[in-house]
């Protein structure tokens, strides 16, 4: 496949570009085309004959498909697009962001507020500690606090007891005697 990008340009850098591409350039000037990054890779400058516009590369909210085709039948995809080269004019505001807000098409305005489910907000804490919990697990012991919901029938209908579990000392392996190790990998496979 293909490396592709979109490159959105001002009207008037437009007018330009079409002019160069179709070979009607009014001067030698207007024959040189350029875009070129700083060391971050998102923002630079496009430069077309003597004038320089700020350019950035921002990351689309959806991926694009391209497709080409031969004859004006079958369609071969060529790449999924995912970034766009945005050129403005001196006079405008650059934004410092890396994700671009709206789509390449008017149903697409706004496609990540609008099309998209919230990220779920995260007590750091939280994780922390089911990460903890987690390790611990896996590694043979038990969960270190546990909040126990207990359904009985009654009045109040449940009862939440919070207890801490008990850590279980977990003897250590003790080398077999004389026995092969067995393990689930294909490696230590001694039928064959």
């Amino acid at each position: 496949m293909e490396e592709q990008f979109i490159l959105r340009v001002p009207p008037s850098v437009a007018e330009r570009i079409e002019q160069l591409l179709s070979g009607n350039a009014s001067s030698s000037e207007d024959k040189s085309l350029d875009l070129s990054f700083s060391e971050d890779g998102r923002s630079g400058a496009f430069v077309i004959g003597n004038d320089r516009f700020p350019a950035s590369l921002l990351d689309l909210p959806t991926v694009v498909e391209s497709f080409k085709t031969y004859d004006d039948s079958a369609l071969v995809k060529t790449a999924d697009i995912g970034q766009m080269i945005m050129v403005r004019e001196e006079s405008d505001i650059v934004a410092d962001v890396m994700e671009y807000r709206h789509g390449l098409t008017p149903p697409m305005r706004d496609a990540r507020k609008r099309r998209f489910r919230r990220e779920p907000d995260l007590n750091p804490e939280l994780v922390q500690r089911v990460e903890r919990d987690l390790i611990n697990i896996m590694t043979g012991g038990t969960v270190e606090n546990v909040d126990v919901e207990v359904n009985e029938p009654g009045e109040n209908g449940k009862k939440v007891v919070s207890m801490p579990a008990v850590k279980t000392q977990v003897p250590k392996a003790v080398a077999n005697s004389g026995e092969p190790d067995r393990s689930d990998s294909d490696e230590s496979d001694d039928s064959m």
